[in-house]
């Protein structure tokens, strides 16, 4: 029998994911975050994380490994989920490249079908990348995501403890097509990586080349050099799934033999 979940605890783990920025009606600016506990080397959902507002000793990368506080939530029932104290958040070093294949290896799965059925809503998935697109979202889309963060930040803190970070969201979707051993999908890539590059390659290049590179990049370097999707199930709709993450690691295909 399964060993009972504690209530509450602190662990150490190795960040995986890093969404980028959402705002909730609960919790203001979030973001998703996902990490590979050490000792036990399971999944772990750590939320909420108010990024942009954490101290910058606490502003943790991939592959940085940290440590904190947390209890079980109550509103959240899947089992990777902990709400996390963020002010305990430590980062006690980094996952060395040699360390990361051998680290992941155990956890990649090629079929999200059987994860759900075994309770998991957080997988590392290798899958085959059939294609990347860019597609720019509505004029209404990117207005409303703005007007979130914009009517957040104007909120009055009564405090003076809220940091004033103004954020845009990128204006583009970033979707992958992939086969997985359950057959064709399709989802919105949500990493903060792929955002951020683009707007640092726009700053430097212009848009226009900018996603010129982006489709180079993160639709043919990476799935030729080898890549793995983090995937986590949307927290009211159990079944789908969306992807939450890219990892590059060369040679994929190899790390279920290890």
């Amino acid at each position: 029998m399964a060993a009972e979940i504690s209530s509450s605890g602190e662990s150490e783990a190795v960040i995986l994911v890093k969404a980028a920025p959402q705002v909730g009606t609960r919790h203001g600016e979030t973001v998703c975050c996902a990490a590979i506990d050490i000792q036990h080397r399971k999944w772990l959902r750590l939320y909420p994380v108010s990024f942009r507002h954490l101290d910058e000793g606490q502003k943790f990368g991939r592959w940085d490994r940290v440590r904190f506080r947390w209890r079980m939530p109550k509103d959240d029932a899947r089992i990777e989920s902990r709400r996390v104290d963020q002010d305990t958040l430590t980062i006690t070093g980094e996952l060395r490249p040699a360390e990361r294949e051998r680290f992941l290896a155990k956890l990649i799965v090629t079929s999200l079908d059987k994860e759900r059925r075994e309770d998991r809503s957080l997988a590392l998935l290798r899958a085959e990348i059939t294609g990347f697109h860019i597609e720019r979202k509505s004029d209404d889309e990117i207005a409303g995501e703005k007007a979130k963060f914009d009517a957040l930040h104007a909120q009055p803190d009564l405090f003076n403890t809220r940091k004033h970070i103004p954020y845009a969201p990128a204006p583009y979707k970033f979707k992958y097509s992939y086969r997985t051993d359950d057959g064709r999908r399709e989802g919105t890539c949500q990493d903060w990586e792929i955002e951020a590059t683009f707007f640092k390659w726009s700053h430097a290049y212009g848009e226009s080349k900018a996603l010129e590179n982006m489709q180079t990049r993160f639709g043919e370097e990476y799935p030729r050099k080898g890549m793995l999707l983090a995937m986590g199930t949307h927290s009211l709709y159990p079944d789908t799934w969306l992807i939450n993450g890219i990892i590059r690691l060369d040679e994929v295909h190899q790390l279920t033999l290890l």
